[in-house]
């Protein structure tokens, strides 16, 4: 009895078949290998451009200035959408401003971004201030930019403060001397620093 339940012992190890599990874990640890050099190779593909989008971004000081609900008449009734105003530097001298509009505030804020980035330029400055005074009026809005001296900082309100610290400036002197509204000031002081690029007669710009 002892031998027959060996035998059927010996006989059911062997129907088992240690040989093919062992085939089998190969075959699945190849189909693994195989899976992963895939994914390797696809995320290789990908990264490029996905990083440099992403150092893009990172560069970028994005600030969002005003948000505003918009309604549009339309057959159907009326059509309410967000607009967003954003101004965007890499904090050193190369700022945009733009308005988008979109049915929510993530969609609205992309496309002024988009924006901003297509009309961005670079500011004129002397080491972290502008080079002179400078007064610039957009419709109602009438700002007025003074160069100070190191360590005074950046003395403005709200809206001139996004722009001047998006462009990397960190010393200045600012009065809002017009309307009060964020886009008209925001607006002002775009052009104002605008301005000092065009003004290449100035003595102490060449420094």
């Amino acid at each position: 009895m002892a031998t027959e339940g060996a035998i059927k012992k010996t006989v059911v190890s062997k129907a088992k078949g240690p040989d093919d599990s062992k085939e089998r874990n190969e075959g699945t640890s190849l189909d693994a290998r195989k899976k992963r050099a895939l994914s390797r190779i696809q995320s290789r593909s990908r990264r490029p451009r996905g990083r440099t989008r992403q150092r893009e971004d990172e560069d970028l000081d994005v600030r969002l200035v005003s948000i505003r609900r918009v309604s549009k008449v339309k057959a159907g009734g009326k059509r309410l959408r967000l607009s967003v105003m954003v101004v965007i530097g890499d904090k050193k001298g190369n700022i945009g401003v733009a308005i988008g509009k979109g049915k929510d505030v993530r969609s609205a804020q992309d496309k002024a971004v988009n924006k901003a980035k297509k009309n961005m330029f670079k500011v004129l400055l002397k080491g972290q201030t502008i080079p002179h005074e400078v007064k610039q009026k957009f419709k109602a809005a009438n700002v007025l930019l003074k160069p100070a001296v190191p360590g005074t900082g950046v003395i403005a309100g709200g809206a001139v403060r996004a722009v001047v610290e998006a462009a990397g400036i960190k010393d200045i002197l600012s009065k809002v001397l017009g309307s009060k509204n964020t886009i008209p000031n925001v607006y002002a002081t775009f052009e104002a620093l605008k301005t000092l690029k065009l003004s290449r007669f100035k003595d102490d710009i060449s420094n």
